[in-house]
């Protein structure tokens, strides 16, 4: 039975919820494997995999311990939806047991922890159909309602509190996936990738798809994020005098100030400054402060977490 999906902590308190870094940079740059398509749920075929997982699970939670505060867990979900497994050769089966197991992980990892420290919830992440920096087509949202039922309802029926769907890029898919998870009765996170000018990928302003997005399915999101990015990218974008602002309570910025497209062509890991991105995560939390969920993204790893951490609790 999933602990919090009545009752999440991060709406009922402005206390600050830890999360995780840039897991596939971290675990391909620093760790050495291969993610092919990006997708960490690969990592659970095998023991060796698997450990690496609960490794940087347990390295992440630790820093949230040591800042007593609670911890997101965002399972390895991201890239487990059907057309991006039948590229590994999953069929909807195995798509459905990946699922599961993913979940499975974080539950483990969750009670090994403890909750001393502050709550240990658990997220779902969905990722977009697409590419998240450039996508070759954008759906309407009937399509994406449709085509990300089958997942969310998967994970409606494991032990996750909240699905998070990340690097979204266009306003059609938010708006499905939120009709899929109000289906599901499963409470869901939009996030948003934004490029260097605070706007989304299709050109879209932040704040229109926010408000968009609510008006169209009576808000139902919990509540919003902004991810992939780094926070000079976006933060000039945020007024404290627009109502959307106050729904964003969720950063996982980039550790680097590059494009998406120089990111894509880059063949060394630009991890930027930790303690720097800490004091921005900061600045961002004086003139914002119901953002309390704060992870990282690409380029991001502990050591980012930890100057985040030191820096805003």
């Amino acid at each position: 039975m999933a602990r919090y999906r009545g009752n999440l902590p991060q709406l009922a308190s402005p206390a600050v919820l830890l999360s995780d870094s840039g897991m596939e940079t971290d675990l391909i740059f620093h760790e050495g494997f291969d993610l092919p398509l990006f997708a960490s749920f690969t990592l659970l075929d095998d023991e060796t995999g698997t450990d690496a997982l609960s490794n940087y699970y347990r390295r992440h939670v630790q820093v949230a311990q040591d800042a007593h505060v609670g911890f997101l867990f965002e399972a390895v979900t991201w890239r487990a939806s059907i057309e991006w497994a039948r590229q590994l050769g999953l069929d909807e089966a195995a798509v459905v047991d990946v699922n599961r197991r993913a979940i499975d992980l974080v539950v483990q990892l969750r009670a090994e922890a403890g909750d001393a420290s502050g709550p240990l919830v658990i997220s779902a992440p969905i990722g977009p159909r697409d590419d998240a920096y450039n996508p070759a087509r954008l759906m309407s949202a009937d399509e994406a309602a449709q085509y990300h039922a089958a997942q969310v309802m998967t994970l409606a029926g494991t032990e996750a509190d909240l699905l998070t769907a990340m690097t979204l890029t266009h306003t059609d898919e938010a708006i499905g996936i939120v009709r899929a998870s109000q289906s599901a009765e499963i409470p869901i996170v939009i996030s948003f990738t934004v490029e260097n000018d605070g706007a989304l990928p299709d050109g879209s302003a932040l704040g229109d798809a926010i408000v968009a997005v609510d008006g169209a399915t009576d808000s139902y999101p919990a509540y919003y994020g902004i991810n992939c990015a780094h926070p000079t990218h976006f933060v000039d974008t945020l007024d404290v005098n627009e109502d959307w602002v106050t729904r964003i309570k969720m950063v996982r910025a980039n550790a680097s100030r590059l494009s998406h497209a120089e990111l894509d062509e880059a063949e060394t890991l630009d991890d930027g400054d930790p303690d720097e991105l800490g004091r921005q995560y900061a600045e961002l939390r004086e003139r914002f402060p119901q953002i309390n969920v704060l992870g990282g993204c690409c380029g991001t790893d502990v050591r980012h977490m930890r100057s985040i951490a030191l820096a805003c609790i």
